[in-house]
């Protein structure tokens, strides 16, 4: 693009009155919920040429977002206007926000009135449901209402497009593919070159991402060849388009070979087939297109008679290959590239055929339902990749990774939007030369501009409040559109009647572990309509079915506008996801005015929220679940009580914990179970602690927080146990009401184990295995120790086991060297194949990632509870308080002993009923607070948590005990420990 002349800009480049009736073209931004899309539909030099050629004033919605700044825009001549009122062409790549779309005429000297023009991708010309709102935008039957040109419908004289983004989604999009098959490879247990696919985004150019294929992956497969394991890479393309022949064109660009269809069977099955190259097979309709009376494939007969057209594309080509790029559309009416029969009939053959055939698909046309039937949803560049399985696929057979990002073009966004104005340019200066002169003046007799007014007549959906004549059809899908919206009026209009009870909306976020029982209670109301949202659809549905008033839906929480809309329609919102999800939904729910409640602690991010929550008369109430909540609810009721007896805390002590019942812990490595997440477990065995003990204030580093456990706990005459200090307990001293801390002799918090877990743990961490941040590639489980224990080092350890045994005593102590290497061997993460042990049976990731977050995943693998164990809760607080009376101590307990049963873990009992407990407080307004907020902040949460979990026996025992008796104290053991 050439250098354009920097202008003087003593005068802010803002809209001026002066220019108020100047022929306007207004740029777009684009929807700010789509955050990948970073697109414009011109670029800086067209816009350049527009004011100073045209003579047309181009206004520029602020975007900080899009590829070209907005100081290049002013530079080559635009103007700043934040809703482009102004502009008679308003020109953007997809849909506005219903909200932004501008309707009303304009004046244009010399003294006439005009209807705008919108350019965009609408999306609403093959009668999408979700988009005939904007459509009826277009169709008010006042004058002059606005017209809209559809980029898709712009065609030269013989049909084909002439404006589009088709060539750089194929780039993009088989790019996106062949990161998707490196990953699906990987689930399957084969590290290929394709793990070094660069993804579109991460390059400044294309020609540098080109480079970087050919270096990082075409290089490699010419030089080392693909895993002999998989036989040869055959990727499959389909289309006739530029979709197709941009994957054609990227594809190139690797150590490739063309072959036809009917050399598929013999090229797989040949083990003299060259693995030093890719197989590329450009499958065309005539290939996998049958008549159903015989006669061969005729492309306009097909257009004419699509129904008696049948694709064997699932018998002849797709069980052959290792990965299907599509880039075929679809129509209603016509036949599917691959339903959901065919898909099984394909993966049937493909197991027979060899491993790694038909393990990937990128859909680059994404026609949800469509061509490919089994694509269930669109991805997004965030998550370009998911795992699919449609319901009625055998069980045997696996799961297809897909690759279906919608807006494929925008990873090239600099490329595609130079390309895109290019193509767009002509229209738009033959549209101005209308809105100046009228259709029939000379300048436009010109064939290319006859031609050009031509193709935007054609392109055009709806002008004048009517909708052009090809398109009359789309008034069917109106009219279901308008005859829905008639009945959501009708039921708003009955639902503020007052005879009509309302039922109570709760929205759940997540389904997770603990889901079962805060579903079961809430839906218990019948005044309650609860809505589960999950990523997991299948679980979502199972933990809801039971119920009448509940129910469930899939949810991407990287989809803000949709999860903004369900917050928007709940009264309170539940959030059982993972907590660094927690501020965002805290930050939605304050912005449409819904209470908030979850199980997790108070982050720093969301207690930023605090008054922007209390502004808006929300409330944020978080740390209702087990620890932090029974805990807090217990302790500060006991306190209470002691408070209006007068007497004075001494000694505060907490420990709780979640373990596997006895039965089941042992033989068992660190004897624990995950009923929660094993990251949380791994992170805070990295935490330090601080507390008071024994009138000293004490800190352990987070280095040594296993290594100096507490041992040999007298909180059960049953079992054995530890405890492990839990982060800073000194703030408690101010939560739960304590006095000033030099007044209190002891105040800890801790988490309770089984004896032995604490210096496992340290062993496992000493060798790497609790890295948060350094990342790791081991190419399988069974190097996985090798790795952490290479990156502990800094040094490279030899890959066999006698190494890597010596290396591994070298970092822990002698005396659990044997029990760790044991428990590493038991988990598959040693390489011993002679052991025998399963290898986890979860796939590594494609990508670097931290030896903790790999070893999660093996714990949450190997550790987790069989069908038939049970896990139990322990809760215990010990509060030492003096009477104002006689002085004397007196020694109060507060304990829960909880195990789980066939209907629900003890742990999803003790978390999840407790925030059932409180949402039912929250929907009957007897919480007052507001803001973000524990439990402790109104009797009405802690009171309503203890007396229903008192209701469903889950309440906790208090006892009275005199400091005469011999038995030895919590606190008086933690001061033991600790000498």
């Amino acid at each position: 693009m050439r250098v354009l002349a920097r202008r003087t800009l003593t005068i802010r480049r803002l809209y001026s009155t002066q220019t108020r009736h100047k022929l306007t073209i207004g740029i777009r931004r684009e929807d700010p919920e789509r955050i990948w899309e970073r697109r414009c539909p011109v670029t800086p030099e067209a816009i350049s040429e527009l004011v100073e050629k045209d003579g047309v004033r181009v206004l520029v919605q602020p975007c900080e977002r899009r590829v070209w700044t907005g100081g290049e825009l002013l530079q080559a001549g635009a103007n700043l206007h934040p809703t482009l009122s102004p502009a008679h062409i308003v020109i953007g790549i997809k849909e506005p926000p219903l909200h932004e779309v501008l309707t009303g005429s304009l004046p244009l000297p010399p003294g006439s009135t005009v209807a705008r023009t919108h350019l965009m991708f609408s999306h609403t010309h093959k009668g999408q449901h979700y988009n005939m709102e904007l459509l009826s935008k277009f169709l008010s039957p006042r004058k002059k209402s606005p017209r809209l040109i559809d980029y898709e419908l712009l065609t030269d004289g013989e049909g084909r497009r002439t404006v589009g983004f088709g060539w750089f989604a194929g780039v993009a999009g088989a790019l996106e593919s062949l990161s998707a098959l490196a990953h699906a490879l990987l689930e399957i247990g084969v590290a290929s070159p394709f793990l070094s696919t660069p993804r579109p985004h991460t390059h400044p150019s294309l020609p540098s991402l080109l480079a970087s294929l050919r270096t990082l992956v075409g290089d490699r497969i010419a030089d080392d060849g693909t895993p002999s394991v998989l036989g040869p890479i055959v990727i499959g393309v389909t289309g006739t388009g530029k979709v197709s022949q941009g994957c054609l064109d990227l594809l190139a660009k690797l150590p490739t070979q063309n072959v036809r269809v009917e050399d598929l069977p013999k090229l797989v099955s040949d083990p003299e087939t060259n693995l030093h190259k890719i197989y590329v097979v450009h499958a065309t309709p005539a290939e996998y297109l049958l008549r159903t009376d015989g006669e061969p494939y005729q492309r306009d007969h097909y257009y004419a008679n699509p129904h008696i057209y049948k694709s064997v594309f699932h018998e002849r080509i797709a069980p052959y290959l290792t990965l299907l790029m599509n880039g075929v559309g679809w129509a209603q009416g016509f036949p599917r590239l691959m339903s959901n029969a065919q898909l099984a009939t394909t993966l049937e053959a493909a197991q027979n055929i060899g491993k790694g055939r038909f393990v990937c698909v990128g859909d680059i046309s994404c026609d949800i339902e469509g061509g490919l039937e089994y694509l269930p949803h669109a991805s997004t560049l965030s998550k370009p990749f998911f795992r699919t399985r449609p319901n009625d696929l055998p069980a045997h057979l696996p799961s297809v990774t897909m690759m279906a990002v919608d807006i494929l073009p925008t990873a090239l966004s600099r490329e595609s939007s130079m390309h895109f104005s290019r193509v767009l340019l002509p229209y738009l200066r033959t549209l101005v030369k209308k809105y100046r002169f009228g259709r029939k003046h000379a300048c436009l007799r010109h064939e290319e501009d006859n031609e050009r007014l031509r193709a935007l007549d054609r392109a055009t959906v709806a002008d004048c409040g009517h909708l052009k004549e090809d398109h009359k059809w789309l008034e069917n899908p109106l009219s279901v559109w308008r005859a829905q919206c008639q009945i959501m009026q009708q039921e708003v209009s009955k639902a503020a009647e007052p005879a009509v009870v309302h039922r109570k909306k709760v929205l759940m976020l997540g389904s997770g572990m603990v889901a079962g029982p805060a579903i079961d209670e809430i839906a218990s109301h019948s005044d309650t309509e609860l809505l589960v949202a999950s990523n997991s659809l299948a679980e979502a549905q199972r933990l809801t079915s039971a119920h009448n008033n509940a129910s469930a839906r899939r949810i991407d929480m990287d989809d803000r506008a949709n999860v903004a809309q369900l917050i928007e329609a709940a009264d309170v919102v539940v959030s059982l996801l993972p907590v660094p999800f927690h501020p965002t939904v805290a930050e939605l729910c304050v912005k449409h005015g819904k209470h908030l409640v979850t199980a997790s602690y108070i982050s720093p991010d969301m207690r930023a929220l605090h008054e922007r929550a209390q502004a808006a008369d929300v409330l944020l109430l978080n740390e209702i679940g087990l620890d932090p909540g029974i805990d807090h609810c217990s302790a500060i009721s006991l306190l209470s009580q002691l408070s209006t007896e007068n007497k004075q805390v001494v000694s505060f002590t907490s420990f709780c914990g979640g373990l596997p019942a006895p039965e089941h812990a042992e033989g068992v490595p660190l004897k624990y179970k995950f009923s929660w997440s094993p990251r949380g477990v791994l992170s805070a065995a990295l935490n330090g602690a601080r507390f008071k003990l024994g009138g000293k204030v004490q800190e352990i580093e987070g280095k040594d927080i296993l290594k100096e456990s507490f041992a040999d706990l007298p909180i059960s005459h049953a079992l054995k146990l530890e405890g492990i200090a839990n982060r800073d307990s000194l703030p408690y001293a101010g939560t739960y009401s304590l006095g000033e801390l030099d007044s209190l002799r002891t105040i800890v918090r801790g988490t309770l184990r089984y004896p032995g877990f604490s210096s496992l743990m340290h062993a496992f961490k000493g060798i790497g295995l609790l890295e948060p941040t350094t990342t790791i590639s081991p190419l399988s489980w069974d190097d996985l120790a090798r790795s952490a224990v290479e990156a502990k080092l800094q040094v490279q350890v030899p890959k066999d086991s006698v190494s890597l045994r010596s290396a591994i005593g070298d970092l822990i102590d002698g005396a659990m060297k044997d029990e760790a290497l044991d428990a590493l061997q038991t988990f598959g993460i040693l390489p011993d194949a002679s052991s025998g042990i399963r290898p986890p049976s979860i796939a590594l990731p494609g990508i670097p990632t931290a030896p903790l977050d790999l070893f999660a995943a093996v714990l949450s693998d190997k550790l987790r509870y069989l069908p038939g164990e049970r896990d139990l809760v322990l809760l215990y607080h010990e509060i030492v308080a003096r009477s104002p009376i006689s002085g004397e101590e007196e020694l109060h307990t507060s304990s829960l002993v909880a195990y789980g049963d066939s209907r629900a873990s003890a742990m999803a009992r003790t978390v999840g009923l407790p925030l059932a407990f409180t949402v039912r407080s929250v929907l009957d307004g007897s919480v007052n607070a507001r803001g973000v907020c524990g439990p402790g902040v109104d009797k009405a949460v802690w009171g309503s948590v203890l007396q229903g979990l008192e209701r469903v026996g889950l309440g906790m025992q208090e006892k009275v005990l005199h400091r005469r008796r011999k038995q030895l104290s919590l606190e008086e053991s933690l001061i033991r420990s600790r000498a």
